[in-house]
């Protein structure tokens, strides 16, 4: 096999073959590259049938080396050039150096995948191309086309009148002219030049498909174009009447991977402003940067982010500019000729390696903006003494260690610094600004407010916020111009009297010491509109008026978390502007039908988390309500908001409602009405066609009927909430999947798209699949938890090119350093959604944010690769995310690679939280932590995290999950609870049962109804028994008494896998060439009695071991039969065959040679559908909807199984009569052949009766 791609080149339908395999896995370096066509300009491309390299739209695999340059793959393809696609986005041609495997190699590494053969094989994904493309032409689309340049040979006529006679001519509309030759096919002669900027495209009305062409001013010329089609004719339209609809003579090139200007643009004279921001542009070419001072009347230039390296310093010459951004180009230094731009106003050199300025910069006189943030200068430039226009001076992003303060002072016309500096302890400033408008102080260590802010007559705006303040001084509440005032997660326990009115609008003082509010708050800030005083230890509020009217302008009031009773509703009569109300989580057990009645401005009411048993009727007077909020309660009647003609939200969760009496007519807004948590509620299928229309029902699902074998959920349950806040759609999704990898584990994750919906709802759908596929090839946690993330990543597609997401998983799973006593906790997010442990009480952080703010490494990371930070923290402007799945577009600056850590859970460890970025910016881990560790039900305690988030002043998506964790023993559910733990070996002795079970066949919801565990499932079971039909095994006895039957466990203590039964395969597959159940493989027929549905006969048998209610009955053994196992004393078999591909594994069915009657398991009611081994699904009878429990066990000998007769006969399987004997004759010798374990005196203790279900 040959290094080079271009002798083995495959279409896409070929694939790879052994041969192409091997090659590669004989060395890491190896790999293959996919060669698109050049009208392949979608993500998704479907090869031709055709392997010829010369087709366009075909895509070859090209096998190749690291070492392989791409002049020698051109060669082989016979290609002029190979061009690389990132993302979707721009195509740039390659050197012919460069090596493109290597290419791929390197951007799979820097995305996070560290296995050289796990890169390999990544590479070999077709589904890479959504990020990373070549192309064996440059592609093009039609659009990018049009944009550019449109040209065509075409009939025209000039002038308005029809003296001139039409001709063909090449026509040409190129930036803001239409060209047209004046000779047929030659563009050598003389060119018409028609500039459209502020002129007119019209119709002409009487011949079809024909524009005419107009200029601006009083001496337009006019020019008539015939096109022949009909796509023509719109393209043209299309593209002319958004060049006549500019004021200025703007061209916008940008992102179209450009390498020069196009040649038809300079005849464009009248452009004043030029786009050609992220292309490709060179130097030294014919219509490269050196050619751009052949635009005489350019005012505005955009060059960014082309990479350039070099200044090109004819630009200099273009004496007309005013605005420059050369920003992202990689330059070092700039040249002196940046002096001869005198009339340059703004000039953007952000994101470069500048250290200086030249001193020829300060001739710029007119220059008013000058960006150099994120740059390596140490220091403030001495030039910006010079530069007098200058008002502000922005270096974020710099390297600056010393601030040199006489230069500042020097600086006298700088009217604006930003170099925002964190944990300051105390901020002098001297002498006091007279003319400080706003201040801002938060998140420090203030433990004082600065005494020269009190001295700011004309302060309007002071927020001293997270920080360490104890009390305020009377100077700043009562000051005659503070309008806001932000005190905010403090420690301070008393607010200052008001003596005087003041013209405060807004006081926020939420998680502070506060009991009580000064009295005369409301009667002195008549202007107050905003009060958030939620998180405090309120136990009254005081009065807002003192006469008989009441003067307050009070519109939004968050008490949220405090101690406040009744006793407070009536004061709240006070303010009747109220717009929006919180008072949830306080102690308010009734709310007086009149003083609601009094609030008829209200437009939310949030009373969730209190000990309310009826919201009042009079609600129905509150007109503008549009959300209602009341989950958490002890309501039991249905409040009669459904009459209110503005109501949009109702969340009734967590209450004690019975039935719901709606209208005849629900109101047109209702858009989301949330009962879950409501046990006792049943809702008629009446009800639920009036609540159709309702863009979001949330209600109970009915659990249905279970038959896995796994216990889980004994060990975790789970609570979601989700609140869209004041945005109009919900972009958080959640994952939660309490039984995952077969019963063994479970999966919860939190998906943020922040401004988008698409991503979050994908990853929610995917993101389990790709983690069971990385967990069964690799058992370390770090490994499969990255891949996850990358391969999810790539399965986003195009949806990923240019969205994103932050992302959240935790996986729960037995401990591999203990699988039989422990299960460990694996989480891994990127971006800002976060998990938080409750262990021991204490928070204890399982994930890191990826945001510029909150991760200096992650943000000099950044700031290394040039990225450009704008003043809200955002790169590029998009998003302040560091780390997400998607936005491959912002690569290499944001990356999928996720955070993962781990920890052995304990007893300790009582639940999990799950949270996206808007609920951990309003709730401390602490916080989140102690509300919700006493909740009983995890519905309620995610519902409250939401509630909180929302009353702290959230507005944003705010998602919460809560998992309650029950890990120890006393969550254990195995059979014998005093079992001692199964060593490497095997089950220790059988000890007593605690508190043995009453003779009555227990729910399935019950520790003693639980199955085999994942470590010995029923498949597993069946799989040794079925393999007794085969030749290949020994035969195993299958009548009362020849297996010791395991016990259940949990999934806490699994069953040991050196037991009697082995793991085998899912199923018994009886192929071989003469196999016990008179099927021969060579026969063309089968044996009379046994129906098969294929080549094969594939049959699962589950074992049960239960014992009747009255064993006195029951058979006894017969003097020859084998002795029982002790551990199994008297207790009979219970046999069932069920199919692999059924949708109801699991199912039990009785088997009995005599078909004796037996009994309906409570447990379990029915099922809703089966599924056939051809795929189909059909309902099932109601014989076949019932797991039977048999109430006596067959005691007879029977040596073989057999199923009861089936209504499919797909799926019957029954051994003849006339092979009952031969089968019994090999069981038995099989179990005489077994040595038999001596009893110990433990197990010859009889034990009580028990009965065995399935779940």
């Amino acid at each position: 096999m040959k290094r080079s791609g271009s002798r083995n080149c495959l279409n896409r339908r070929s694939r790879f073959g052994s041969r192409e395999r091997d090659w590669l896995r004989e060395d890491v370096k190896r790999g293959c590259v996919y060669l698109y066509g050049a009208d392949t300009t979608t993500a998704t491309t479907t090869a031709t049938s055709s392997a010829s390299s010369s087709s366009s739209s075909d895509l070859h695999l090209v096998l190749c080396t690291v070492e392989t340059p791409a002049s020698e793959i051109c060669a082989g393809e016979g290609r002029e050039s190979l061009y690389l696609q990132l993302h979707g986005d721009l195509v740039r041609r390659l050197e012919p150096t460069e090596r493109p495997l290597q290419i791929v190699y390197d951007y799979l590494s820097r995305l996070g995948y560290d296995d050289p053969v796990r890169i390999q094989d990544e590479a070999t994904n077709p589904d890479l191309g959504c990020m990373l493309r070549f192309y064996g032409e440059k592609p093009c689309q039609m659009d990018h086309l049009d944009r550019i340049l449109l040209s065509g040979i075409y009939n025209v006529r000039k002038g308005k009148t029809q003296l001139h006679k039409w001709a063909e001519r090449l026509v040409v509309l190129c930036g803001t002219c239409l060209i047209v030759s004046s000779v047929k096919d030659c563009q050598t002669g003389k060119m018409h030049i028609l500039p459209l900027v502020g002129g007119k495209v019209e119709e002409v009305k009487r011949r079809q498909y024909s524009l005419v062409f107009s200029s601006a001013g009083a001496q337009a010329q006019t020019y008539h174009v015939s096109f022949e089609t009909l796509a023509e004719y719109q393209r043209w339209q299309r593209q002319a009447s958004k060049v006549v609809s500019q004021r200025i003579s703007t061209v916008d090139l940008s992102c179209y991977s450009l390498e020069e200007v196009p040649e038809h643009l300079f005849y464009s004279q009248d452009i004043t402003y030029l786009n050609l921001r992220h292309n490709f542009m060179q130097l030294e070419r014919p219509g490269g940067l050196d050619t751009l001072y052949k635009f005489s009347q350019l005012k505005g230039l955009n060059l960014s982010h082309n990479k350039l390296g070099l200044f090109p310093v004819l630009l200099c010459e273009i004496s007309t500019l005013t605005e420059l951004n050369l920003s992202c180009n990689g330059f070092h230094d700039l040249p002196n000729q940046i002096g001869n731009l005198l009339n340059l106003h703004t000039l953007c050199l952000d994101g470069n390696y500048l250290t200086a300025l030249p001193e020829e910069l300060g001739n710029l006189q007119q220059l008013s903006s000058l960006g150099i943030s994120f740059n390596n200068f140490s220091q403030i430039p001495e030039v910006y003494e010079k530069l007098t226009m200058l008002d502000k001076v922005v270096m974020a992003g710099n390297r600056l260690e010393v601030l040199n303060v006489g230069l500042l002072n020097r600086m006298s016309h700088i009217k604006h610094v930003d170099l925002s500096v964190a944990g300051l302890t105390a901020v002098n400033v001297y002498p006091v600004p007279s003319h400080l408008t706003s201040l801002e102080l938060s998140r420090n260590l203030l433990e004082c407010v600065p005494d020269w802010a009190c001295e700011a007559k004309k302060i309007e705006i002071l927020d001293v916020s997270y920080n360490l303040l104890t009390e305020i001084p009377v100077r700043i509440l009562s000051s005659l111009s503070l309008r806001k005032l932000m005190l905010g997660h403090n420690h301070v326990q008393n607010l200052p009297v008001l003596v005087e009115h003041i013209p405060l609008e807004v006081l926020d003082i939420q998680h502070n010491l506060l009991n009580r509010l000064p009295d005369t708050l409301f009667s002195k800030a008549l202007n107050l509109r905003y009060l958030n005083a939620s998180a405090n230890s309120l136990e009254s509020l005081p009065s807002a008026c003192t006469g008989e009217e009441s003067l307050s302008a009070l519109q939004l009031l968050y008490l949220t978390n405090n101690l406040l009773t009744d006793q407070c509703v009536p004061v709240l009569v006070g303010h009747p502007h109220l717009r929006i109300l919180h008072l949830a989580n306080n102690q308010l057990q009734t709310f007086p039908a009149s003083k609601l009645n009094k609030l008829e401005q209200l437009e939310e009411l949030n009373l969730s988390g209190n000990k309310l048993k009826t919201i009042p009727t009079t609600v129905a007077n509150c007109k503008r309500l549009h959300t209602l909020v009341a989950h958490s309660n002890n309501i039991s009647i249905f409040p009669e908001i459904l009459q209110l003609p503005q109501i949009q939200f109702v969340d009734l969760s967590c209450n004690d409602l019975t039935e719901i009496l709606i209208p005849e007519a629900l109101p047109a807004t209702l858009q989301d009405l949330d009962l879950t948590g409501n046990t006792n509620l049943v809702l008629e299928h009446k009800t639920l066609d009036t609540f159709s229309h309702i863009t979001t029902l949330k209600i109970d699902q009915k659990p249905l009927p279970s038959t896995d074998s796994t216990v889980t959920s004994t060990f975790w349950s789970h609570g979601l909430a989700e609140m869209a806040g004041q945005r109009n759609k919900l972009c958080v999704s959640a994952l939660a999947v309490d039984n995952f990898a077969e019963g063994v584990g479970a999966v919860y994750g939190m998906f943020d798209g922040d401004r988008n919906e698409e991503l979050p709802r994908l990853l929610q759908c995917t993101m389990a699949d790709v983690l069971l596929e990385e967990v069964q090839q690799s058992t370390n946690d770090i490994v499969f938890m990255a891949n996850t993330f990358l391969v999810s990543h790539r399965k986003l597609g195009m949806a990923g090119q240019k969205l994103g997401s932050s992302a959240l998983l935790c996986y729960i799973r037995p401990d591999t350093a203990d699988p039989t006593n422990s299960f460990s906790l694996t989480v891994a997010n990127v971006g800002t959604c976060q998990a938080v442990l409750c262990r021991g009480g204490k928070p204890v952080t399982l994930s890191k944010v990826f945001s510029l703010e909150q991760d200096a490494e992650e943000a000099q990371r950044v700031k290394d690769q040039k990225a450009i930070i704008t003043e809200d923290n955002k790169v590029n402007g998009v998003t302040c995310c560091t780390r997400m799945l998607g936005c491959a577009y912002l690569h290499p600056w944001i990356l999928p690679k996720p955070h993962i850590s781990s920890t052995t859970l304990s007893i300790q460890d009582e639940l999990l939280i799950l949270g996206n970025k808007a609920l951990w910016e309003h709730l401390s881990y602490t916080e989140a932590v102690n509300a919700v560790r006493h909740v009983q039900d995890p519905l309620a305690a995610a519902k409250k995290l939401c509630t909180l988030a929302q009353s702290y002043g959230c507005q944003d998506n705010v998602g919460a999950m809560v998992v309650y964790l029950n890990i120890g023993e006393e969550g254990c559910t195995c059979e014998m609870n005093g079992l001692s733990l199964p060593g490497p070996v095997g089950f220790a002795s059988t000890a007593a049962i605690k508190d043995p079970p009453k003779p009555t066949t227990p729910s399935s919801s019950s520790g003693i109804a639980s199955e085999f565990s994942s470590e010995m499932s029923t498949s597993e079971v069946s799989s040794e028994v079925g393999s007794t039909a085969s030749d290949e095994h020994n035969t195993v006895g299958l009548d009362a008494g020849l297996l010791p039957r395991p016990e259940r466990r949990c999934s806490l203590h699994p069953a040991p896998t050196s037991g009697v039964f082995q793991r085998q395969p899912s199923c018994a597959t009886f192929s071989s060439n003469q196999s016990d159940n008179g099927l021969d493989s060579d026969d063309d027929q089968p044996v009379e009695g046994v129906i098969t549905n294929g080549s094969k006969v594939e049959v699962e048998v589950d074992i049960h071991c239960c014992r009747g209610r009255d064993l006195e009955n029951s058979p006894t053994l017969t003097e020859n039969s084998p002795a029982p196992c002790p551990a199994e004393h008297a207790r009979g078999l219970f046999f069932g065959i069920r199919r692999q591909n059924s949708v109801n594994s699991g199912i039990l069915l009785p088997v009995s040679k005599d078909k004796m009657e037996l009994q309906k398991s409570p447990s379990t009611s029915c099922l809703y559908g089966k599924k056939l081994s051809n795929g189909s699904i059909v309902p099932l009878e109601d014989s076949l909807n019932l797991i039977e429990v048999a109430t006596e066990a067959p005691k007879k000998k029977t040596g073989y199984f057999a199923a009861p007769t089936q209504l499919e006969p797909e799926d019957q399987f029954v051994v003849p009569r006339d092979l009952e004997e031969e089968v019994k004759e090999q069981m038995k010798q099989h179990q005489e052949s077994r040595p038999e374990p001596e009893p110990s005196e433990e197990d010859r203790t009889e034990l009580p009766e028990e009965f065995d279900t399935a779940l």
